[in-house]
């Protein structure tokens, strides 16, 4: 049997990983003693797993999560932290975003929120979904340049396609007239049929109080907190020297 124009062929049919992997196996004694399936078998999970990779890397590049290096794996649950494993197991079931729920993360400063979220936003990517992670200030920036320059639709389309939206860091500072505007827009783009990641120093009893204008923030609270997953983080700050800091 010819090789170079077997390889060829994969290499045409962009089946890189495959073809490395059947030129492993001609060099491998002891892949002659496996039969013909268990040695097909083993060039596709090669195929498969390197996509898979390459689809992982792609989907975290475009996430740009703040903390790419977090992972639910390495959650941790001090019991001053009042953060339960049963909680995130549920979350990292994924469930919650494929039957478009948000999860919404309070606390105070320094407690871990912005790891938890990046955390769950990373678990979606390894699941198959999208994720895209915004602090909440740089958000509506660039919603405001948008307007300005006409792009304001193209930006809300961009948002309204992604599974998971992170917005870190919300009601930190006064919200101003075109923020409320703003975010209704993104949740009435992803109500029903996306979902979102939430963190906040405010406790959502005070979202309504917060935002202002009852009529939008009545429309806002509805879309946000309807059928959402609330944690709320406890316990002193994390980012102290002899803490491991997870923010």
């Amino acid at each position: 049997m010819l090789k170079e124009p077997t390889l060829e062929k994969l290499k045409v049919l962009r089946l890189e990983a495959m073809a490395a992997a059947w030129t492993d196996q001609q060099r491998d004694p002891q892949a002659s003693g496996l039969s013909f399936d268990e040695r097909l078998g083993l060039l596709v999970d090669a195929e498969w797993l390197s996509r898979e990779n390459k689809r992982l890397t792609r989907c975290l590049k475009e996430a740009k999560l703040k903390m790419s290096q977090a992972c639910v794996e390495d959650i941790d649950y001090p019991a001053r932290r009042e953060l339960e494993k049963a909680t995130i197991r549920g979350l990292a079931t994924c469930r919650w975003v494929q039957e478009h729920q948000h999860v919404i993360v309070t606390g105070a400063t320094g407690t871990g929120k912005t790891y938890l979220a990046c955390a769950l936003a990373q678990h979606a990517c390894r699941k198959g979904y999208r994720a895209l992670y915004r602090r909440a200030s740089r958000l509506f920036e660039e919603l405001g340049l948008a307007r300005a320059d006409g792009s304001y639709s193209r930006l809300l389309g961009k948002l309204a396609r992604v599974d998971v939206l992170l917005i870190d860091d919300w009601a930190l500072t006064p919200v101003r007239d075109a923020e409320r505007s703003d975010l209704l827009e993104i949740l009435e783009d992803r109500y029903g049929s996306r979902s979102l990641i939430m963190t906040s120093q405010l406790q959502p009893e005070h979202w309504h109080d917060y935002l202002g204008d009852p009529t939008l923030a009545d429309a806002i609270c509805d879309r946000v907190l309807h059928n959402a997953h609330r944690i709320h983080l406890k316990g002193p700050s994390r980012r102290k020297p002899q803490a491991d800091s997870k923010e």
